[in-house]
C-alpha cells in the first residue's frame, strides 16, 4: 500500500504570507500555530500538517489541492532531463538533492534551466541550425515556441480569465448552427462578413473590407474554430495584452506566437464552455467521439479540452494531451498531470502514441508506468487533416490522451481493463537518458545516471550491461 507523501512546500508558504504583506507572527497567529513552528515549515524543516493545510483554505481561500506543488515537480522531472545531456558527464545530482532545490529554490532551478536552454541554442548555432528556424541572434534568448510552451505548462494550461470570457461569449452566442450563430454575431456587432471560399489560407481577416474568409474545406468544427480565434482577437484584444504583459516574455517573437495560443485558447473554451462540458464530459464518462458530436467540434478538440479542466472549485479529470508527427515529434504537449514529456530528445517508443499510426481511424489503451511508480491509462488515436484537394498534402498525427489510473472509473475507456493487474502495466519513460530501467528492449542510449559494462564475449539485446 502506498503511503501519503509528506508536504514540504516551505517556497509556498512564504510566497502567500509576502503576497499578503504578513509578518511571520500575524501569520502564525492566523494558521494557529507557533512562530517557530512556522519558521520550521518554511524553511522545510517541518512537513506541513493537516491543520495547516485547513487553516490555508479556510483562512486565506488557498485550494488545497494546489498545495501539492505540481509545479516543483515539473521543475524536477525537467531539471533531471537537462542534466541527461551529455555535457555533464557523469555528473547526477541525487533525486533528493533536486527536490531539495525545486522545493527551497524554485528560481534559481528555473535558471538553471534557462542556461541550459541557452547551451543547446549555442550548439544548434555552430550547427548553423539558426538559419533555418530563423532564430534571433542572442544565445541567452530561449527559443520563443519554447518560451510559450513553458508558459502553458506552468500555468497547468488554464488561463482563467480567457477561459471565462469565452464561457461568457458562448452563453451570449446561444445554442443551435454554430456557424450560422456566428456569423449573426459578426454582422450585427461587428459589420464583418464572413464567407467560405476555395482559396488558402484556412482564415483571413481584411479588416479594411470588413471580411473574415474561412476555407470551406476545412470541416465545421475548423471553421467555427477559427472564427472564434478572429473574435478573440476582435473583441478580446485588451484581455490577451493584458495576459501577456504578465507573462513578461523575453522576446516580441515568443509574443507574438502566445498571443495565437490564447485565441486559440478562447476558440476551444467558445466551442467547449468549461462549465457545461465539464458537466457532459462526466455524464458521458469522457467518450471523446460522443463529446466530439454534442459539442461539434473534432477529437483533437476535445481531446486538447480535456486537458484543460483545472479551474478552482471545479476541477475535471487531470488529463495530458499529446500530438506527435510521424517522426515522433511532438508538436503540443499539454499536462495536467505527474507525466512530463521529453524537452531534450526523443520520447519512450514504448509509448502507445507512437503506434497509433499502425491502425488509423481506431482509439488504442494502453495501462502504462513511469519510472516514478505512477500508473496511467493512456488513450491514442492517429488523425489526419486534409488538404482540400487531390494534390494538396495530407497532414497525419497521432494523439495522446490520459489520466492517472486513480481516475479511471471515470473513463469508459477502462471498464475492461484490470487496473489491479500489476503485469498489464507497460513500462514507459520520458527518454532513454534519464530511464533507469534496465530490461527495455528499446533503448536507444545508455542512461547518464548509471554505468555500462561491455563484454566482448557476450552480446544481449543491448551491447552493454547497465551497472
Amino acid at each position: 500500500m502506498a503511503h501519503a507523501r509528506k508536504l514540504y512546500i516551505g517556497a509556498k508558504l512564504r510566497e502567500i504570507r509576502v503576497r499578503l504583506a504578513l509578518t511571520q507572527a500575524e501569520y502564525a497567529a492566523r494558521l494557529g500555530v507557533s512562530l517557530s513552528y512556522l519558521n520550521q515549515m518554511e524553511n522545510n524543516h517541518r512537513p506541513v500538517s493537516a491543520r495547516v493545510v485547513l487553516s490555508l483554505a479556510e483562512e486565506f481561500g488557498i485550494d488545497v489541492t494546489e498545495l501539492a506543488a505540481g509545479t516543483s515537480e515539473r521543475l524536477v522531472a525537467d531539471m533531471r532531463e537537462a542534466l541527461a545531456d551529455p555535457v555533464f558527464g557523469d555528473i547526477g545530482p541525487p533525486l533528493s538533492d533536486l527536490q531539495l532545490v525545486a522545493a527551497n529554490a524554485p528560481n534559481l532551478a528555473r535558471a538553471f534551466l534557462t542556461l541550459h536552454r541557452a547551451h543547446r541554442q549555442d550548439r544548434e548555432r555552430l550547427a548553423r541550425l539558426n538559419e533555418t528556424l530563423g532564430r534571433e541572434d542572442n544565445p541567452l534568448n530561449p527559443l520563443p515556441w519554447e518560451e510559450v510552451r513553458d508558459f502553458f505548462h506552468y500555468c497547468d494550461n488554464y488561463i482563467d480569465a480567457i477561459d471565462r470570457a469565452a464561457e461568457r461569449f458562448a452563453a451570449q452566442l446561444g445554442e443551435g448552427d454554430r456557424i450560422a450563430a456566428i456569423e449573426g454575431w459578426l454582422r450585427a456587432r461587428h459589420g464583418i462578413a464572413l464567407v467560405l471560399t476555395s482559396a488558402a489560407p484556412l482564415r483571413r481577416y481584411d479588416p479594411a473590407a470588413k471580411v473574415l474568409s474561412l476555407a470551406a474545406h476545412s470541416g465545421r468544427a475548423t471553421q467555427a474554430f477559427q472564427a472564434l480565434h478572429q473574435i478573440a482577437l476582435i473583441e478580446h484584444g485588451d484581455l490577451l495584452e493584458a495576459t501577456l504583459d504578465l507573462a513578461r516574455f523575453g522576446s516580441e517573437a515568443a509574443r507574438s506566437i502566445c498571443k495565437t495560443g490564447l485565441a486559440n485558447y478562447f476558440a476551444g473554451a467558445a466551442l467547449m464552455p468549461y462549465g457545461r462540458f465539464v458537466e457532459r464530459a462526466q455524464v458521458l464518462r469522457h467518450d471523446l467521439e460522443a463529446l466530439s458530436g454534442e459539442f461539434h467540434a473534432s477529437i483533437e478538440q476535445v481531446g486538447q479540452r480535456l486537458s484543460t479542466l483545472q479551474r478552482v472549485g471545479a476541477k475535471g479529470v487531470p488529463f495530458y494531451f499529446v500530438r506527435v508527427d510521424q517522426a515522433g515529434t511532438i508538436t503540443k504537449r499539454h499536462s495536467a498531470t505527474r507525466l512530463q514529456f521529453t524537452r531534450f530528445g526523443g520520447g519512450c517508443p514504448l509509448w502507445n502514441v507512437h503506434q497509433a499510426f499502425e491502425t488509423p481511424g481506431r482509439f488504442l489503451r494502453q495501462l502504462a508506468e513511469t519510472p516514478d511508480g505512477a500508473r496511467y491509462v493512456c488513450l491514442a488515436r492517429a488523425i489526419s487533416k486534409p488538404g482540400g484537394s487531390f494534390l494538396a498534402p495530407v497532414r497525419r498525427y497521432a494523439i495522446g490522451l490520459g489520466c492517472e489510473v486513480a481516475h479511471a472509473g471515470s473513463l469508459v475507456y477502462a471498464d475492461d481493463l484490470d487496473t489491479r493487474d500489476d503485469a498489464a502495466f507497460q513500462p514507459i519513460g520520458i527518454s532513454c537518458r534519464i530511464c533507469e530501467r534496465r530490461g527495455c528492449p528499446q533503448r536507444a542510449v545508455p542512461p547518464m545516471e548509471q554505468g555500462v559494462e561491455v563484454d566482448p564475449n557476450e552480446r544481449d539485446l543491448l551491447p552493454y550491461v547497465i551497472r
